[in-house]
């Protein structure tokens, strides 16, 4: 944090010295240099050099609008200021789920790529830590994962902290050679405080791919190896390595199968249990391309022999059917339990969402699962048990009916900025959450029985003016055959995510009232019965 507010300093200094007296001039600029010194990371694991006029222009242009502390989320990570976007180096390890992000430390909006930091004890509450990693000569610091090296097969110590990354070189994606990309290693020995790189970067050379990057490395017991799965174009190529350093094509997959329309980035593959058999899930993400635009997650179920993943069957699936949950991977060194985390925003627009200082925050972590369903298998995706800690009291109505509205202001307590909702019903039928303010605008989460489809509808939800690619309805099918439902609603300021039928469909969107939501109904032309709905406040402290 001291080398971010030198940084801020020299900033100030420099927009105010053309005004002064020339010898007060040069002794704001001596300053200024003894400053950026101070800001620029030690030259044996970083130089800047390569991206300091791309930095300096893209900062100068990035002007910090109003504050927004309304919009501020409060159990989902939010970074104190600037950009963020995709979630790397995911990694729990002795008591500590650490989350990196892809980050830029001068601007609101995306520019030369850093490693933010976040750590967490019960993934609810989160402090922000020092940059992990700085652009350096080889480029700016791209997506990528973090393992524990307990063995200490790379030979930087036992449980080594290693960071397995892309660089991005933008001098020579200008030059077009189709090699800007290439993955490299960092590592610590203090559990991510401190961090060096490697001085034989990059491990893996790009072959000549013009998107080669975001590697996820675990290992792999079957090969007794690590592998890599790298996104590499329009398809996934596997790599192994003995050592995290020598690095050895396996095998491509997906060239002709899933959602093409746009590149694939930020897979994840890893291994769920269902009814006693072990299936592999490999997750793609797509932009653009998603089912309701932009960017999205796609998946795909099926077995790994540590060498070729083979689907079980080629049907699309998505993680998330919302517009806002995108470069999703899990958690590493978990054990079974795997546990999700997406950014919670889409390309279409996350330069330009209105929060401030900072902008984008993550999805809230999930645990993921698998259901059969007919012929099928399906990931489930439900909100991690650690959300109870940050839950109060919560209020239950049983045996409600709805047609064609039901009001619940006074029924429930006041609606606050962070609650959860949970809805049941045994037969479910057309309906729709409304929730509203004193401005008229509505948020919409619903259920299309004719369609059979789930929809989030934030057509007037408040602002949307910034982006034409926010407004909008948009649907979820119903992936599950039965007459009964559930749904449980988390809602965190701006941010609703929906999980229904045990989180066989999810969805993630975003909204920005002008206004607090203060009401709250259900509506059912057809008629619904709720068997229980259960209002429960979740208080965290808004940092």
């Amino acid at each position: 944090m001291l080398r971010l507010r030198l940084c801020m300093t020299v900033t100030l200094v420099l927009s105010l010295s053309p005004t002064s007296p020339p010898m007060k001039k040069t002794l704001l600029l001596a300053l200024a240099a003894a400053s950026l010194a101070a800001c620029t990371p030690d030259a044996k694991t970083t130089d800047t050099a390569a991206t300091t006029t791309d930095a300096s222009t893209k900062a100068a242009s990035d002007s910090v609008p109003p504050a927004t502390p309304q919009y501020r989320p409060a159990y989902h990570f939010s970074p104190a200021a600037h950009w963020m976007n995709d979630p790397n180096g995911m990694v729990y390890y002795n008591g500590t789920y650490h989350l990196f992000f892809q980050h830029y430390p001068d601007g609101m909006e995306w520019g030369p790529m850093h490693w933010g930091h976040a750590t967490s004890k019960d993934l609810v509450s989160w402090q922000e830590q020092p940059i992990a990693l700085y652009p350096d000569s080889l480029g700016w610091i791209f997506s990528g994962s973090a393992v524990i090296d307990k063995d200490n097969t790379a030979g930087f110590g036992k449980n080594a902290m290693v960071a397995i990354f892309t660089h991005h070189n933008d001098p020579e994606e200008k030059k077009k050679t189709n090699k800007h990309q290439y993955q490299s290693l960092a590592y610590s020995l203090d559990e991510g405080k401190t961090w060096k790189k490697y001085a034989g970067n990059p491990v893996l050379p790009n072959p000549g791919i013009p998107d080669f990057r975001d590697p996820k490395v675990s290992w792999n017991e079957v090969a007794k190896k690590w592998v890599m799965t790298l996104a590499t174009k329009d398809r996934i190529t596997f790599y192994s390595s003995p050592n995290l350093k020598d690095w050895t094509k396996l095998s491509e997959f997906g060239e002709k199968l899933g959602a093409h329309g746009g590149v694939w980035e930020c897979p994840d593959l890893f291994p769920l249990t269902l009814n006693g058999k072990t299936h592999w899930v490999l997750l793609i993400s797509i932009n653009p391309g998603g089912p309701n635009g932009g960017s999205a997650t796609q998946y795909f179920v099926g077995q790994f022999d540590g060498r070729t993943f083979t689907p079980t069957t080629t049907t699309q699936k998505w993680v998330d059917w919302g517009k806002d949950d995108y470069a999703g991977i899990t958690w590493g060194n978990t054990g079974a339990r795997k546990i999700f985390l997406g950014w919670m925003s889409n390309w279409e627009y996350a330069n330009q969402v209105p929060t401030s200082p900072w902008r984008n925050a993550m999805t809230a972590p999930r645990d993921l699962s698998l259901k059969q369903v007919g012929s099928e298998i399906y990931l489930t995706s439900t909100p991690v048990k650690e959300v109870a800690k940050i839950a109060q009291a919560g209020q239950t109505l049983n045996n409600l009916t709805v047609k064609p509205e039901l009001i619940l202001d006074g029924k429930i307590p006041a609606l606050t900025p962070q609650f959860q909702l949970k809805m049941s019903t045994k037969q479910l039928q057309d309906f729709a959450l409304v929730l509203g303010n004193a401005k008229g605008e509505e948020l919409v989460i619903g259920y299309d029985k004719q369609a059979n489809q789930y929809y989030i509808d934030r057509s007037k939800a408040g602002q949307m003016a910034f982006s034409d690619k926010f407004a909008g309805r948009h649907p979820a099918p119903r992936l599950a055959t039965t007459p009964a439902a559930d749904l449980t609603l988390l809602f965190d300021a701006t941010s609703v995510e929906v999980f229904a039928d045990g989180g066989l469909t999810t969805m993630t969107e975003l909204f920005f009232p002008t206004q607090p939501y203060t009401t709250l109904k259900l509506k059912s032309a057809s008629g619904l019965t709720v068997d229980a709905l259960t209002y429960t406040k979740l208080s965290q402290e808004v940092k």
